[in-house]
């Protein structure tokens, strides 16, 4: 891969982060709109869905509904678990028990023990030296950002163990993704993925009846907010994820989740009017400064 193209998958990956990271902000207008993060996940993947079945459906030479084979189609649906409805789920509820704060840190987290979990399995993934300082120099600019000058945590067992599986759960699905990248598109891989995340959250509700009301989703701002993140967050960003993983590998392209918070703080400032600190400058410099040192050849 040239040099030229690394640098545009390096974009397009941080491009993607900066997107997930402004998400924050959409969903917690939707939630003071009187949406439930159960609801907001389920509403932004079955329209991601079918914008992409429509999409995949013009190109009917490559669109396929099944993979080669059931053991495939089985990667297929812990794809959609780990990286669909797990992940949400999880992160979300463990909001209900623990801090902000606590799920920002364990969550952002997933780079270090997606690059353990993979390099486990792959020796190319493997970090060297540089590497773990970059890791080491980005994870703690990373919890200065998050934590914003205010050094206290408060621990709580159930709602920290949900943001560590949140954050295991990603994990799990860059490892899974490594599997299929090389022998399917990214459009059918992230068709599959909104697929399962969908019919493998479904149980939930029939524990938890959770519907949204029609007044609620008939509001021009919460349709907006819904169309914003089923069409670019999810079915555009999933897309541009899975191609930067197949170029980037699943190590590098996950390392920019360090920027989540740096571009969710950002949004915060342009749209909620949330200050900007001296911290949060200081965390974003380790972050940058990191990252240099991660993707340095």
């Amino acid at each position: 891969m040239t040099q030229k193209n690394t640098l545009l998958l390096d974009l397009v990956a941080f491009t993607t982060v900066a997107i997930w990271g402004t998400t924050f902000v959409w969903t917690k207008l939707l939630i003071i709109n009187g949406l439930s993060p159960a609801q907001i996940f389920t509403l932004r993947f079955i329209i991601a869905y079918i914008l992409l079945c429509g999409f995949s459906l013009t190109r009917k030479k490559s669109h396929r509904w099944f993979s080669d084979n059931w053991k495939d189609e089985l990667v297929m649906i812990l794809l959609g678990v780990t990286g669909g409805s797990m992940y949400f789920l999880t992160e979300n509820e463990a909001l209900r028990f623990t801090t902000a704060t606590n799920t920002s840190l364990i969550v952002c987290s997933c780079p270090l023990f997606t690059a353990l979990i993979v390099g486990l399995c792959y020796k190319a993934e493997r970090y060297h030296s540089r590497q773990v300082i970059g890791t080491l120099m980005a994870l703690a600019g990373m919890a200065i950002v998050v934590l914003n000058g205010h050094f206290v945590l408060h621990l709580s067992p159930l709602g920290d163990f949900l943001a560590f599986s949140a954050c295991i759960s990603w994990a799990f699905y860059s490892l899974l993704m490594k599997r299929v990248m090389g022998r399917y598109s990214s459009m059918m891989i992230t068709r599959k993925v909104f697929f399962y995340g969908i019919l493998t959250i479904l149980p939930y509700y029939l524990f938890v009846p959770d519907f949204p009301s029609v007044e609620v989703l008939t509001r021009p701002s919460v349709l907006a907010n819904l169309l914003f993140l089923g069409s670019v967050a999810s079915m555009l960003c999933f897309l541009t994820w899975s191609w930067c993983m197949k170029g980037l590998g699943a190590v590098r392209c996950t390392n920019y989740v360090y920027f989540n918070p740096i571009t969710t703080i950002v949004a915060a400032w342009l749209i909620l009017n949330e200050q900007i600190t001296i911290f949060f400058l200081i965390g974003s410099t380790l972050i940058i400064g990191g990252m240099v040192l991660m993707n340095k050849k």
